[in-house]
This record gives C-alpha cells, sequence and structure tokens, in this order.
C-alpha cells in the first residue's frame, strides 16, 4: 500500500517532544538527550522541538537554540529535528528561524500569528517572509482552535509554490480542505491530531506529528507501518489500540503537555514539571494515563 508519490521531507513518525525539566524548573538537557535517544531507537523519523507540546511559550529564545544543540548531539543523523519557531511576531519568528538553522535544525515549523488574527494575505505574507530569510524547508502549522486563525486552503496552494515551503501540520480537522490541498500541490501533510494517524495516512498524508508518541512510539509508527504492508484491516486495528490513551491525554480537558510529562514520569522517563500558567496533573489524571498506557503495551 505505500504510496510512491507520497513526499516525506521529514520522514513519517514524528513525535512531539515535551521539553524536559529539573525539578527546579530549569532546562534539562540531560534528560533532553535521554528522551530523543529513546524516541529515535523506538521509531521516530524526527523530533519536532519547541512546539506547543515542548513548551515554547515559555522557554527563551536560548533555551530553545540550546534544546536543539543537545538533542543533534545525542540523536545525530539519525532522525530529523525540526524547530518551532511561531510566534505572534513575524520579526521574532524570523530570529527564531535564524537560529535554529545555526544550532543544527533540519527543518522549521510555524503557526500562524496568534491573536492578532491577521487576514489571509498578511498569513501568506508572514509565511513567505519566514521561508525566504531561512535555507532550512518549512512545514506550516494550520492549528486554528489554537491560533484564532486558519490557514486556508487556498492559501496553502499559493504557499506551496514557494520552493521551500514544504510540508504542513494539519490540525484544522477538515479532511474536505485537506484533500483540496492534497489533490493540487505537493505538499506534504502530518497529521497533528492523534486520532487521524491512519485517516489521513490512507487519503495520501506524509505520516504524523504525535504528542501521545512521547510515552507510546512504537505504537503509531505500528499503524503506518502495517498499513504500508498492505494490512489496512491490521493498521484499523492498531489505530483503534492507541484511543483510550490517546483520549485521556489529548482530550480530558488538560493540554497534551501536562498528560504526557504526567505520563512520563510516571514511567520514570525525562519530564519534570510543567511551566507556569501550566499547571502539573493531578495524581487520579496521572494513575488513568498509567492505566491506559499499560493496557495499550500489552496487546
Amino acid at each position: 500500500m505505500t504510496l510512491t508519490h507520497r513526499p516525506t521531507p521529514f520522514g513519517r513518525a514524528l513525535c512531539a517532544m515535551i521539553t524536559p525539566f529539573t525539578a527546579s524548573g530549569a532546562l534539562d538537557l540531560d534528560g533532553a538527550q535521554r528522551l530523543a535517544d529513546r524516541l529515535v531507537a523506538e521509531g521516530c523519523d524526527g523530533l519536532v522541538l519547541s512546539g506547543t507540546t515542548g513548551e515554547s511559550p515559555t522557554t527563551t529564545d536560548t533555551e530553545k537554540a540550546e534544546l536543539i544543540r543537545a538533542v543533534r548531539a545525542a540523536v545525530g543523523d539519525r532522525a530529523v529535528i525540526v524547530a518551532g519557531v511561531g510566534t505572534a511576531d513575524t520579526r521574532h519568528t524570523v530570529e527564531l528561524a535564524l537560529a535554529a538553522e545555526k544550532a543544527g535544525a533540519d527543518g522549521l515549523l510555524a503557526v500562524t500569528p496568534y491573536y492578532s488574527t491577521p487576514p489571509q494575505d498578511a498569513v501568506e505574507a508572514h509565511f513567505r517572509e519566514l521561508a525566504d530569510v531561512s535555507g532550512l524547508p518549512v512545514a506550516l502549522y494550520d492549528i486554528p482552535g489554537r491560533t484564532g486563525t486558519r490557514i486556508e486552503p487556498d492559501t496553502m496552494i499559493r504557499l506551496a509554490g514557494h520552493p521551500r515551503i514544504v510540508a504542513v501540520k494539519d490540525c484544522a480537522y477538515d479532511l474536505l480542505g485537506t484533500q483540496k490541498v492534497l489533490a493540487e500541490t505537493g505538499l506534504a501533510y502530518y497529521t497533528g491530531c492523534d486520532e487521524y494517524v491512519l485517516a489521513l495516512y490512507a487519503i495520501g498524508g506524509s505520516g504524523y506529528v504525535s504528542t501521545v508518541a512521547n510515552a507510546a512510539p512504537r505504537h503509531f509508527r505500528a499503524v503506518i507501518d502495517a498499513f504500508d504492508a498492505g494490512d489496512t484491516g491490521e493498521a484499523a486495528r492498531l489505530q483503534r489500540r492507541t484511543i483510550p490513551l490517546t483520549e485521556l491525554m489529548m482530550a480530558s480537558g488538560l493540554p497534551g503537555t501536562v498528560t504526557a510529562k504526567a505520563l512520563l514520569g510516571r514511567l520514570g522517563l525525562p519530564s519534570g514539571p510543567v511551566r507556569a500558567p501550566l499547571r502539573p496533573a493531578d495524581r487520579d489524571t496521572a494513575d488513568g494515563l498509567l492505566k491506559a498506557y499499560e493496557r495499550l503495551v500489552s496487546g
């Protein structure tokens, strides 16, 4: 079932990696290296650093660059590193992009500028300026539920003409619009919604950027591997097995960062606290996450 035309500029299986902190809330570079090594060893082709799951709103520019350098040293050329550089300010986004390139990132991920709700011509100009200044390939991150502004399909289609705009992280929950862009461009589409891994892949998507993969990287990789092997029934079964954990991590009313760190902490993996204004998950939530995880890995 492998689609020979399926573009995979960043691989197929990517994790939106958390940013580990020490107990005091400082950046834990050793923990980041250990977590990154585990994720790659268990099937991740790429790691997205300093996305929302990586608490980018509360990490400094210096910390973002340090994180890239540390993870690059840990994974070498075994995985692609995509740096989140999206901000509400075009100038700041450009600065982060140049710093990420210098620190060793392989690609960039950027959301639409949030809160200011720019019109589509301004959204397009923002992304073109970003793509113009850096030599790295760019993935557009369409998540209007967080940013307040959609990257409309027609805007995507126009932006696809830029030689360095190569991919989309899709959290728009609009399969009709997604298929329109897939049909008219060569953009690589990665779902950012864990429940859509198989659905998007089956219609020509390139893979996923998963938050739940922080804890269960092998289980999401298995879904697309089964599909590529031609066993669509097994791919569907494996996708369904991930749903209880995905629901608890991503649809419980808590941000995925909070639930991912709670579960990783229970598993003895690098995580640490979240930074304010986020607050840690309570004990009952962490217990439920661990039980869902144990059911998933026992199957």
